[in-house]
């Protein structure tokens, strides 16, 4: 009999792994459609409760994922899309000036310590007419066309797990009642009664993470919208609409200031460029490090500090979608450990 459970055992196990073995390149896409899925499940519900009874479940969820899907990715598709256009009016710029050379900002000659070699250095390669096309074909070719089909190969990449979350998210929306009841039945064999406070604890810490992506990128956007409105930089609502969209995805903030910092130094403005850039990388820090938090912190229950490495080394180990899992985790070891000393003390 003990045998013949050994093989039962090791019948499951072999599934489980070869399921896994399968899976694992697609952790991601189905990590980041349960993210998107618990985060925006109340909304579904009534989404779902205010349609006609002739539209299915399927359509409904259909139309839902589409609704989501355009919300959560247009302000994305936007700010990638001024900062594209931005960028060929930049380069289109530079073209011209290269063709007369770049005078020496006057700032450069002003700058601590290197200032004087810094503007001798421009005045050899930059100030001629042509210098920056000469320093440019200079450079190594292999290294730019290789970057050139790294950047390929990352966007290639990104797009199929966008669309395999999208599929997943569909399959959740349609399916979530009956795996979510499911889940539970098994948490509650294995585990008892207390299955149900931890998926409950973890559903609320994952929801204060996505909230608080939100209200990063509203706090960014008006933030640095005041800053740039201060500097007079040109078009100071559009760059904040596009530094707060990648804002609320950690470090691509810093992507839009320095697209703005580049542009503001093209047209001579150096100094007002530095500023600028200093003063809103310094408010998408302190979004990060503390408006972040500080919202999620009601929902995961975590210490400052705590909350802190669940959001970097979630990030560092799974990307966006670790961001949501690492403070999820965290917490439940928390409640893990709290429920272990509970234990102990009644023991005693």
């Amino acid at each position: 009999m003990n045998a013949k459970r050994t093989a039962v055992w090791l019948l499951y196990g072999l599934i489980v792994v070869l399921a896994a073995w399968v899976l694992h390149g697609f952790i991601t896409p189905l990590l980041s459609a349960c993210v998107v899925a618990i985060a925006s499940w109340p909304l579904y519900r009534r989404f779902a409760a205010s349609m006609p009874r002739r539209v299915t479940g399927s359509m409904t969820a259909l139309i839902f994922t589409c609704v989501v899907t355009v919300f959560a990715l247009a302000p994305l598709v936007f700010a990638l899309g001024a900062l594209a256009f931005e960028s060929q009016a930049v380069l289109r710029q530079i073209a011209v000036l290269d063709k007369t050379g770049f005078a020496i900002p006057s700032w450069i000659e002003h700058f601590p310590v290197a200032g004087a070699r810094l503007a001798g250095r421009w005045q050899s390669q930059l100030a001629v007419p042509g210098g920056l096309s000469n320093w440019v074909r200079q450079t190594d070719m292999a290294a730019i066309l290789d970057w050139a089909q790294s950047l390929g190969q990352f966007m290639t990449k990104h797009a199929l797990i966008i669309a395999f979350t999208i599929l997943a998210l569909y399959f959740l929306y349609s399916t979530g009642e009956s795996i979510a009841m499911q889940l539970r039945l098994l948490l509650r064999y294995r585990i008892g009664e207390r299955a149900d406070a931890y998926l409950d604890l973890a559903t609320r810490s994952l929801r204060a993470s996505a909230n608080g992506m939100v209200v990063v990128g509203l706090f960014d956007a008006s933030a640095v919208g005041v800053a740039y409105a201060i500097a007079d930089v040109p078009d100071a609502a559009l760059w904040a609409a596009a530094t707060g969209a990648l804002a609320a995805f950690p470090f691509l903030g810093y992507v839009a200031i320095a697209a703005l910092g580049l542009k503001l130094a093209v047209t001579g403005a150096g100094l007002p460029a530095l500023v600028t850039a200093g003063l809103a990388c310094l408010i998408i820090f302190c979004g990060d490090k503390i408006v972040r938090p500080v919202v999620a912190r009601n929902g995961t229950q975590l210490r400052f500090v705590w909350l802190l490495m669940g959001w970097i080394g979630g990030f560092e180990a799974l990307g966006l979608v670790g961001m949501f899992v690492g403070p999820v985790a965290l917490t439940l070891a928390k409640e893990l450990w709290q429920q272990w000393i509970r234990d102990l003390d009644a023991q005693t």
